[in-house]
C-alpha cells in the first residue's frame, strides 16, 4: 500500500491513512489508496466484468472520458508488455481518466511482463485507486447508472473534499459529448501488420486483394490488424476526413471504427459523410461507434444506456445464422432499433438485456455489429464478420465486372 501515515484506533490500532479519493457527483467519498499518476482525474465511473486483458482495456479509446471499475478483484498482478496495447499510438494516452481496484498490485508473474502495471500508470499518467468495495460500488452503478466523479491520489492523504464534490457534481453528462477528437488520428497513414502468431509475433501483410479505407474514430489495433490478415490494403483517415477525400483513394470497402462519446454529437459531422459513401454504395463494416454511425446515418437514433455494456463474457445472438457468441463489450450508448427505416434488418441482439447489437441494409452492402470481434473473447467466435466484410467487397467487385 502507498499509505505511510495512518490515525490511531482503539487499543493502539492504527489505521492506514486513505492516500486515494473517488468522490462521486451525489457527494459519496470512496477511501483507499493510490497507484499510477498522482493526480485528479475526472471521468464517467463505469465498470468492467472481464477477468483479463486490463492492458488491453485501458488502451481502448473508446475508454475516453471515463473511470474504469474492475469487477475481477485482481489487476495488474501480471504485470504489462509493449505488445498489448490498443490504441495505434503507443506513446500516447487513450483517453481512459482512471481505474479504481479492489485488490492492491502484486510483483508481475508473468513471462511477457515488461514493467510492473503501477510503473505503466504512472507513465501514462493515469490515476488509480485500491482497497475499494468494487461490488457494492457496481451495484450502485446498476442501481443509479454510471455517475460521475473525481478520482484523486495524494500520497500525502491531504484532499479538499468540499472542492472534490463540488467539482463531480459539476461535470458534464457524457451525453452530448463528442470525445473523438481525443482520440483520433491526426493525418492519414497506411496500416500492414498482421495479429501476433506464437513464435513469431506479429506479422505483415504478405498480399493485398482490397482497398480499405478505415474511418478513425478511436480505431483498436488489432482491428487493422485483422483488417490486414485479411489481404486488405488499409489506408486510416481521421474523423473529420471529407467523403471526397475518402473517395480519391477509391476503396473497395469503408471501415467504420469504434470510439467514445455520444455517438449523436460525432454524428454531427460523420452522418453527411457516412450517408454520401452509402449512396455510392461502397461497401461499408463499422464496429461499436461504428455501428451506431451507421444506424444514425439511415435514419435511425442512439441513446444513452444506465449502466452500458462493459465486458468480455456478454452473449450475442447472430439472427442470421441462430449462432449465439461470446463477445467483447465497451459501449454506454445503443441503437434504438424501434427508429430503424424498413431497409435495415436487426442481425445481432444482446441475451443479455435484448438491445440492439447488429444492423445489415437491404438495400445497399453495409453491416455493423454494437461488440468487438477483435477481441476475440470467445476466442474467435466473431472472427467471421471480417470474412463477410470480404465477401460483400469481392460481391460488389464481381457486379461491376458484370
Amino acid at each position: 500500500m502507498t499509505a505511510s501515515e495512518g490515525n490511531p484506533g482503539q487499543d493502539g490500532w492504527t489505521e492506514p491513512r486513505a492516500t486515494a479519493l473517488l468522490v462521486l457527483a451525489d457527494g459519496t467519498v470512496l477511501e483507499g489508496f493510490g497507484l499510477g499518476a498522482t493526480a485528479e482525474a475526472p471521468g464517467e465511473v463505469c465498470f468492467n466484468t472481464a477477468m483479463t486483458g486490463y492492458q488491453e482495456i485501458l488502451t481502448d479509446p473508446s475508454y475516453a472520458g471515463q473511470i474504469i471499475t474492475f469487477t475481477f478483484p485482481h489487476i495488474g498482478n501480471v504485470g504489462v508488455n509493449d505488445e498489448d496495447i490498443e490504441t495505434v499510438n503507443a506513446a500516447a494516452s487513450s483517453g481512459v481518466r482512471g481505474v479504481v481496484l479492489h485488490a492492491d498490485i502484486t510483483e508481475p508473474s508473468n513471462w511477457r511482463a515488461s514493467r510492473h502495471f503501477d510503473a505503466w500508470l504512472k507513465a501514462r499518467n493515469i490515476v488509480g485507486i485500491c482497497g475499494v468495495d468494487t461490488r457494492a460500488l457496481t451495484a450502485l452503478i446498476r442501481d443509479k447508472g454510471m455517475p460521475n466523479a473525481v478520482l484523486a491520489h495524494n500520497p500525502d492523504g491531504v484532499f479538499d473534499i468540499p472542492r472534490l464534490k463540488q467539482q463531480a457534481a459539476a461535470l458534464p453528462d457524457m451525453a452530448g459529448l463528442d470525445l473523438v477528437p481525443l482520440v483520433t488520428a491526426a493525418q492519414r497513414y497506411d496500416w500492414s501488420e498482421t495479429p501476433w502468431q506464437w513464435p513469431a509475433g506479429y506479422g505483415q501483410r504478405e498480399s493485398v486483394a482490397h482497398k480499405v479505407v478505415a474511418i478513425d474514430y478511436g480505431v483498436k489495433r488489432n482491428i487493422l490488424r485483422l483488417l490486414a490478415k485479411a489481404g486488405c490494403e488499409v489506408t486510416v483517415v481521421p474523423s473529420t476526413a471529407t467523403a471526397e477525400d475518402i473517395l480519391a483513394l477509391k476503396p473497395d470497402g469503408v471501415f467504420l471504427s469504434n470510439g467514445p462519446g455520444d455517438p449523436a454529437a460525432t454524428g454531427e459531422y460523420a452522418v453527411p459523410v457516412i450517408k454520401e459513401l452509402l449512396d455510392r454504395k461502397i461497401p461499408t463494416f463499422g464496429i461499436c461507434l461504428g455501428h451506431q454511425m451507421l444506424a444514425l446515418a439511415i435514419g435511425g437514433q442512439t441513446m444513452k444506456m444506465k449502466q452500458g455494456h462493459h465486458g468480455a463474457n456478454h452473449p450475442v445472438q447472430d439472427k442470421t445464422t441462430g449462432k449465439v457468441e461470446i463477445v467483447s463489450m465497451n459501449h454506454g450508448f445503443a441503437v434504438d432499433p424501434a427508429t430503424l427505416p424498413e431497409n435495415a434488418t436487426e442481425t445481432h441482439v444482446s441475451l443479455f438485456d435484448g438491445s440492439n447489437c447488429g444492423i445489415a441494409l437491404n438495400d445497399r452492402p453495409a453491416f455493423s455489429v454494437q461488440h468487438h470481434p477483435e477481441a476475440s473473447p470467445g476466442p474467435q467466435d466473431s472472427h467471421y464478420l471480417f470474412t463477410r466484410f470480404i465477401e460483400m467487397m469481392e460481391a460488389e467487385k464481381a457486379k461491376a465486372a458484370a
